[in-house]
Formats: C-alpha cells, structure tokens, sequence
C-alpha cells in the first residue's frame, strides 16, 4: 500500500513538531549571519580600517565554515542530528560571549577570534538542520519544506540588522558587546531546550546507514553523483553572489551618496524584508511550480537585475538591488534540496560537504579589493557571474526533468 507523504508526512510518520523545532535555528544563524553586514561597517567607522581591511570578517567567518564542515559532517553522522545541534549552539554561545573580553581588548584580531568561534557553532547548526528537514516529509515537498525553514532565516537577518543596526549607527553609537551578550543568551537557552527534547533521526534502507557513521565511504561515494557536484559549484556561486552584496550593500548605497549609515541600514533592512517575503512566496509556489524550473526563473531574474545595477541609472538602481533580494530568496534552500535529493544515507556527508560553500564570502575580500581600486559599481560584476552559473544548474535540471519525463 503506498504511503501518503506530504509536506511534513512521510511514510506514515507526521513530522511537524519537530519541523518546527528545528526551524528555531534557522532564525537564530540568520541574526548572526546578518549582524556582520552591518558590523562590516560599524568597524570601519570605529576603527579607521578600509572596506578592504572589515572585509576580514567575512573572510574569518566563512573560513570557519570551510575548515568545520567536514568535521561537523562526521560529528553528525556519527552522534545524529540531535547532538550536533545541542553542541552547535553551545560553541555558538561561548563565541557570543566572547564579545565581552574583545571590547575590552578594542582590537580587530580579538573579535575575529570570536566571530571564528560562533561560525564553527553555525556550521555545526547547519549542517545538521538542512539536510534534517529535507527529510522531514515527502521527498518532493523537500524544496518547499526546506524555503519555509529558510524563511524564518531571512526573519532572523531583517531583524537583525533593524535592531543592530539602529542601536550600533545611533547617536554616539552603542556598544558592539551588548547584542551578542543578549544572543548568547538567548542561544544558550535554546541549547537547553535541544538537550531535553527527542527528535526522531531518519533511517535509509540502503546498506550505508552504519558506513555513514564512521564517514570515509560516504564521502567517496558522493562524488558520483554529478548532479550533487554540479549543485556544489552552484551553491558556492550563490553564496559568493549572496554574501557579497548583503556585506557591500551599506558601502555602497553610502559610498554612492545616497544616504548616511543609519538610513542604509535601514534600507537594507527593507531589502532583507523582500528577501524573506520571496522564501514564503516560493516555498508556497514551488507546491505547484517544480523547484528546478523555480530555480531557472529566479536566476534569469537575479542576472537582469544586477545588470540594472552595472549600468547605473543613479538612484533607480536602487531598484535593480532591492528586485535582486526577491529573486535570490529562494537559491540556497532550492540548490541545497536539489543536490541532496535521492542521496539517503549519504544525505549528511553530502550536507558537510555543501556547508563548505559559505566560504564564498570571503569573495568579498575581492569586491572590496575592486571597490578601493575602481568605484562602487564595478564590484557587481562578481554576484552577475556568480547568478549565471546558478541559472545554468536550474537549467541543467529542468532539462534533466523533462528528459526523465519522457522517459517515464
């Protein structure tokens, strides 16, 4: 008898309960993530340093996810979901309190060291949550299932650089350590929370489930698949792409002389609002609308904008930015579910694999290179290419569907 799977049902299991648990996390690593946009700009104000230099704190960010995925992966694989989760959270708040002796300290390497902290707790997080909720329902609501986690991602940036952001750009500014006091906090409660609670763990029947444990094959093995390794090239491009605009954003609009650091702070707080409005929006679209050929139509979309941007039409490039925030909503959950897709028990070596991309934000160390050598719109050349690959692996798999349906 076949089994009734849906969004958060598969195999006769119902999996909402935990599906909202875990979605939590995605809005606590979508504050962190965010705070550093506007950090980025907040220590070139207080510390003299070039968009060159704050451009560091991208670098050391996602450096952290590049040099802990793997192990992540296997700490994973290994202890399950539940426990990589827990620990996740705690190095997440030992690194948010760190903030307290780096002020005193007032130097740029003591805050890397803090902010490395936290990015090892993140890529314990989610190398765990985003494969966990591909998982939590039928196989071909995982696209949707995964953009509706990613929302609250996107509610957890706009936030994050409303709040921050005005209590950091206000008269005098405020001090740097007291948001990651109240964050390490928060997240340490929740950690609390995670200790206590029984979150199923997905089996395959696939022959690799006790393999998986020990990581060696399973990370072999995924190399096979190309439509994972073409989803691994996308999804660094996206993150490139992402991270580079979000973290550029206020230098530009203000390096542009639109706006004060305030005002464009809060600008980028709308654009977030359109970014987490285009997740919600495409979770729902893609029920209907196959995640492959969603994926296509945002990447045409993203290019044409950032086009708009490269040929400056003054302030209505503005318009050109905030469209790209709406298209590129939907990229990391679509590319990430896609390349996951059929993988079984290889999902989380895979997972450990793809949380590697985030060190595409260290692309910005070369839009601030651009920046400082050139002007402020030459830099978006970089997310332009970056779309294009994005849009040729929806491409790749739309045709790949039709094919197959053929076939079928």
């Amino acid at each position: 008898m076949k089994q009734n799977n849906g969004l958060f049902r598969a195999n006769g299991a119902n999996y909402l309960v935990p599906f909202v648990l875990i979605t939590t996390l995605f809005f606590l690593w979508g504050f962190a993530r965010a705070i550093l946009d506007v950090l980025n700009k907040h220590f070139q104000n207080e510390m003299h340093i070039s968009i060159t230099q704050s451009s560091l704190i991208q670098v050391t960010t996602y450096m952290g996810y590049f040099l802990m995925a793997i192990p992540a992966g296997l700490f994973i694989n290994r202890f399950g979901y539940r426990r990589g989760v827990v620990f996740g959270l705690l190095l997440f708040g030992l690194g948010s309190w760190l903030f307290v002796p780096c002020t005193e300290a007032g130097t740029l390497d003591a805050y890397l060291f803090a902010l490395f902290i936290i990015s090892v707790g993140l890529v314990f997080l989610e190398t765990a949550a985003n494969p966990y909720v591909t998982e939590l329902g039928g196989k071909e609501t995982a696209s949707s299932r995964l953009n509706l986690s990613q929302s609250f991602n996107g509610l957890g940036c706009l936030f994050a650089t409303f709040a921050v952001g005005q209590f950091l750009f206000s008269n005098g500014g405020g001090n740097v350590e007291v948001p990651y006091v109240i964050l390490g906090f928060v997240v340490l409660v929740i950690a609390g929370i995670f200790a206590r609670v029984d979150l199923p763990e997905i089996r395959h029947n696939d022959g690799l489930e006790e393999k998986a444990k020990y990581g060696r094959e399973p990370l072999k093995r995924i190399w096979s698949h190309k439509y994972f390794v073409y989803g691994l090239i996308a999804l660094f491009s996206y993150e490139v792409a992402e991270i580079s605009i979000n973290s550029y954003f206020i230098n530009y609009v203000t390096g542009m002389g639109w706006m004060d650091d305030r005002t464009a702070s809060m600008v980028l707080t709308g654009a977030l609002a359109f970014f987490m409005v285009g997740r919600f929006g495409g979770s729902f679209i893609m029920r209907w609308v196959p995640a492959e050929q969603m994926l296509l139509i945002c990447g045409c979309g993203c290019v044409l904008c950032t086009m708009v941007v490269l040929m400056n039409f003054g302030k209505l490039s503005m318009i050109g930015l905030l469209g790209n925030y709406l298209f590129e909503a939907i990229m990391f959950p679509t590319i990430f579910s896609l390349a996951v897709r059929g993988l079984g028990s290889l999902t989380k070596s895979a997972s450990s694999i793809l949380m590697m991309t985030p060190v595409g934000g260290c692309g910005f160390l070369l839009v601030g290179i651009i920046a400082d050598a050139t002007d402020m719109i030459v830099p978006f050349i970089i997310p332009l290419l970056c779309y294009i690959v994005v849009g040729l692996y929806g491409f790749g798999l739309t045709i790949h569907r039709e094919e197959k349906g053929l076939l079928d």
